[in-house]
């Protein structure tokens, strides 16, 4: 009889441990399992079974489906809000877009040059809002705009003009989200290189055709002329000089302006080729009286000297700027600009001066007083500039003392 009892014990553990190894399937409360009645083991049985028949550990398949069911309500809650109606979406409060900012571009005038204005990131920069105003308009491309802020009423004095490397947000009112710029057009634009070049190659060709080519009979001088030699140290010290400023363009110079109105083209050639013909047409004249040999070797020597300078003075010049051409102002130091703000239109002007020694006509003195008309003009609004940002405040440097253009005189 015991034996029995002893297996009987030992089948109803092994059924148990079968049952602790069943998952319940689905959710709520474990069904009931069916099992026969089975007679109670003995006490010491009992104890012997508890620690091998463990509590089963939770299923993790009882709490999986309940982020289930809260996923499939949001998605539902998600798809009936989607499907609101045009009036009720429309009560909903929208949220601002930031970061924005909208520019009206008009003309000087007033009226509207990009209707609707211009929406743009406020982190743009004037270059960006140029490339927005060429892509809407077409016409008007980069270097052909210029953006200044509207003048207020009652109140004079020049606009002032954006930058295309400042910020948008320069220029906007504290807190305001809009600005107005004024537009103009500067014209069909040309290259400051190709400005350069085709207003020094004038003279570079026209002077050698008054001292090489039979001309002079177009205007009724008949035979041979005797050439001296100050003519034809002229005319190399003149190719030499313009050969030397179309080096200097595509060699040396660094623009802070890319482009040049295409006018100016016509303008500056009509310059420089007008007084290229005048003055060759003197200094190769056959009735030309030539100057004395120690005058034309002290003319020409230091015209000369004034040339090396000149270069020097650009070389000076271009370290001041980046290749891009930016830099900004800055205070031109070393040689001559110790002394000089305009070094380089002192030398200039004074490489005339030496020319005229040596060839002493009319028409090079002409040349020579309206050239340095032009650059004092030049040079008196460059130093100018140069006082006024360098004032020695706010940690600024202060702008050292010197001569404009032509000491002692200025």
């Amino acid at each position: 009889m015991l034996l029995l009892l002893r297996v009987w014990g030992a089948v109803d553990t092994v059924h148990i441990k079968m049952l602790s190894h069943i998952t319940p399937v689905g959710v709520g409360p474990t069904p009931p399992t069916c099992t026969l009645p089975s007679p109670a083991p003995p006490r010491d049985q009992i104890r012997r079974l508890r620690p091998s028949t463990p509590s089963p550990p939770p299923s993790p398949l009882l709490s999986s489906p309940l982020p289930r069911i809260h996923g499939r309500r949001q998605q539902a809650a998600t798809r009936r809000s989607s499907r609101l109606s045009p009036r009720s979406a429309a009560s909903l409060p929208r949220l601002p877009v930031g970061g924005r900012m909208k520019v009206t571009v008009v003309s000087r005038s007033g009226r509207e040059v990009v209707k609707g204005g211009i929406d743009l990131k406020d982190s743009a920069k004037v270059a960006d809002l140029q490339e927005a105003i060429h892509a809407r308009t077409k016409k008007y491309y980069p270097s052909r705009q210029r953006l200044t802020l509207p003048l207020q009423p009652g109140k004079g004095g020049k606009p002032v003009v954006l930058s295309p490397k400042a910020s948008l947000l320069e220029y906007c009112e504290k807190g305001s989200g809009s600005l107005t710029v004024v537009f103009k057009d500067l014209g069909p634009q040309v290259y400051y290189s190709t400005l350069f070049f085709f207003e020094y190659l004038g003279p570079l060709i026209i002077y050698p055709m008054f001292y090489y080519l039979p001309v002079y009979k177009y205007f009724g001088h008949e035979g041979e002329r005797a050439m001296h030699p100050v003519q034809t140290y002229a005319m190399y010290y003149w190719c030499f000089h313009y050969f030397k400023r179309i080096m200097e363009t595509f060699f040396v110079h660094r623009f802070s302006h890319a482009t040049s109105p295409l006018s100016n083209v016509f303008r500056n050639c009509a310059y420089y080729w007008t007084f290229g013909a005048y003055i060759a047409y003197y200094c190769n004249h056959p009735l030309y009286t030539p100057v004395s040999d120690l005058q034309m070797k002290i003319g020409f020597g230091f015209g000369v000297v004034c040339q090396v300078a000149n270069f020097y003075c650009h070389i000076l010049l271009r370290n001041l700027r980046s290749p891009s051409g930016s830099g900004g102002y800055q205070i031109p130091r070393g040689f001559l600009f110790n002394i000089v703000t305009c070094a380089n239109y002192t030398t200039e002007i004074y490489q005339w001066v030496g020319f005229n020694i040596a060839t002493q006509t009319v028409a090079g003195y002409v040349f020579l007083v309206v050239a340095a008309g032009i650059m004092t003009n030049w040079a008196l609004g460059k130093h100018s500039r140069l006082k006024k940002l360098f004032d020695g405040k706010d940690g600024r440097p202060k702008y050292p003392r010197r001569w404009v253009i032509l000491p002692p005189f200025l």
